[in-house]
């Protein structure tokens, strides 16, 4: 892949740099807050070599790119000057955004930059706990010690890695709000919260509270800092602002956050994990059953993360999550369905792409299974959908818990080590094994299914009963100089123009003389009746299909007077074109059309 010209193609069409507020990446995903979302080309983006697909949601415009985004992130904000405005930029109006989509922006944006390095700290504590558990190492040897302080580290301050990426999203001095999340964890502090001392302030007591590993208060305090730093700003002069607006405000927000913020945050987080757990104990097996199988919906809509402060906040306050082991099977059933694609289709493409999903998936990144085949497709997300709410049920009913969080996969088992683990592994097996049987056996429509049995040749039917005759002998020079791609023609005998491929409607003429279709295979055709019949504006045809509509093979698309068209004066030569039949060896029919007869025979190249 050539990042530096996929990130300068992302820019282009996005809008460019001046259509830019904010952007940053996640594992598999460059996220764009754009001035304008009517700016970008989102179909120009989709099509570039390198882009899975666009996700616009919960107020982001959202590039799925796989395990590339990283280089190709960093290529952009080179091209876009993105580190430097990352500073600067301000946020749209609070008004043009509801409260859900700016606070899952803030959660997103605060999470993801050290998403990576939690993830592998929360795996290197799991694999402590099995080498303990297999005997191969005590708590008390230098090695256990220094490993486990490794991969702790993070969680026992992670009050300051959040007030560090919080202060970013929320326009603040970071260091400032760093210092004030390292005065929560202070060891003088962690000392009086241990020993339940009470300290007072000027003779205002302050609660005990541990901050160690807490989510929740440092985030509230931060956002109090947000409406703070403005006011001092406007208080003090330039000459002295750099040193007294820090000043005052560590010397005001440290005291309020132990005081105030602090205990309603720490409060917050006592009702989030005690209503998780209510819930979760009340019902496991429904609890398993919902978030097996919705897990990856909600990823699709980016609301995943309003979960993950939820989750941490768990093992912060009760020692464990009972919600990450049940993610662990919707992500699974996702890899599973990957595989059941990789074993049916014959497709080189789509059979690569499967394999590579398969791999990645059961380490825990799905969004390529998931836009680039699973909800493409739409039988296999199905079947992953229900393979992981049984899946979730299975690991629910167990009762188990994660002990540390890290990114649901199967690198995530040593987490998950203690209560209900054999739940997990009978869960995680269900929902991959499941997935890849059901979407092996039911996964593939019938056109599908034909595409597999011809050993990877997609056949693309007639369109129309009729008289087929090359394209090249059409009386239009767009079409017969073969421009716009191979394909073939045909003089219809009846009005109704059918569906050729199994595939989704991509275009839909308001005139109702054209229609276009993207197979599930991913040839890109184009159907169009009669020879400047739109001069006609739509007299004599009816559409019966809508944009991003599924359809297969047969099913009626429009339908057209024959009878008064030819009366008023136009050919009614039915043209079939695969625009991207330069990825394909074509080869064309000349029997008579009819509607089980193939026309042209598609064969990736």
């Amino acid at each position: 892949m050539d990042y530096q010209k996929l990130a300068a193609d992302i820019l282009k069409n996005v809008g460019g740099q001046g259509n830019i507020n904010t952007a940053w990446h996640c594992a598999t995903r460059i996220r764009f807050k754009l001035t304008d979302e009517k700016k970008a080309d989102t179909k120009a983006i989709e099509n570039l070599d390198g882009v899975i697909t666009v996700v616009q949601s919960a107020g982001q415009y959202q590039v799925v790119i796989g395990n590339s985004v990283g280089q190709v992130f960093d290529q952009l904000a080179n091209q876009a000057g993105l580190e430097n405005k990352s500073d600067t930029a301000t946020e749209e109006p609070a008004d043009k955004e509801n409260l859900i989509n700016r606070f899952i922006a803030f959660i997103s944006g605060t999470f993801t930059p050290f998403l990576g390095a939690m993830a592998g700290a929360g795996i290197l504590k799991g694999l402590l706990a099995l080498f303990v558990a297999l005997d191969w190492m005590t708590k008390t040897s230098g090695a256990y010690q220094i490993w486990y302080a490794a991969g702790d580290a993070l969680f026992n301050f992670l009050p300051i890695f959040l007030a560090f990426t919080a202060a970013k999203r929320l326009k603040v001095n970071q260091f400032v709000a760093v210092a004030l999340a390292a005065a929560l964890v202070y060891p003088t502090m962690v000392t009086v919260a241990d020993k339940a001392t009470t300290l007072h302030f000027f003779g205002i007591p302050v609660v005990p509270t541990t901050y160690t590993s807490s989510v929740i208060p440092i985030l509230l305090a931060v956002w109090v800092l947000s409406y703070l730093q403005p006011l001092l700003d406007k208080i003090f002069p330039d000459a002295v602002r750099n040193i007294f607006t820090p000043l005052f405000s560590l010397m005001i927000m440290v005291p309020l956050t132990l005081i105030v913020v602090g205990p309603i945050g720490s409060g917050i987080s006592n009702l989030l994990a005690a209503g998780v757990s209510g819930i979760y104990n009340f019902a496991p097996a429904f609890a398993g059953v919902i978030m097996g199988a919705f897990w990856q919906v909600f990823v699709i809509f980016g609301v995943h993360w309003t979960f993950v402060p939820v989750m941490m906040n768990n093992i912060a306050k009760m020692g464990y999550d009972p919600l990450l082991p049940i993610l662990s099977a919707a992500v699974l059933s996702q890899a599973g369905a990957a595989l059941g694609i990789f074993l049916k289709t014959k497709d080189k493409k789509q059979k690569a792409l499967a394999g590579s999903g398969v791999v990645t998936g059961i380490f825990g990144i799905t969004e390529p299974i998931i836009y680039g085949l699973t909800l493409k497709m739409k039988r296999p997300f199905i079947c992953a959908v229900i393979s992981g709410g049984i899946g979730g049920a299975i690991i629910g009913s167990f009762q188990a818990h994660a002990n540390s969080f890290t990114l649901p996969s199967l690198l995530a088992l040593p987490t998950y080590l203690g209560k209900g683990f054999s739940g997990v592994l009978i869960g995680i097996a269900v929902a991959f094994f499941l997935a890849a049987i059901l979407t092996y056996l039911f996964g593939f429509s019938g056109q599908d299914a034909a595409q597999v049995k011809s050993d990877g040749l997609e056949e693309v039917v007639a369109p129309a009963a009729g008289t087929v005759i090359p394209l090249k002998s059409v009386h239009d020079e767009v079409f017969s100089s073969e421009a716009m791609g191979k394909g073939i023609a045909i003089v219809p005998t009846e009005g109704t123009l059918k569906a050729p491929v199994s595939g989704t409607i991509s275009a839909v003429y308001p005139t109702g003389h054209a229609i276009g279709l993207i197979s599930d295979q991913g040839a890109e055709i184009l159907l169009h009746i009669g020879i400047d019949t739109v001069k006609l504006n739509g007299k004599y045809f009816e559409t019966l299909v809508k944009k991003e509509q599924h359809v297969n093979a047969g099913d009626k698309l429009v339908s057209f007077d024959l009878d008064k068209i030819k009366a008023a004066g136009y050919d009614t030569t039915i043209m079939l074109v695969v625009t991207n039949s330069k990825n394909y060896e074509v080869n064309v029919t000349t029997e008579t059309a009819a509607a089980d007869n193939w026309l042209l025979k598609l064969k990736s190249e």
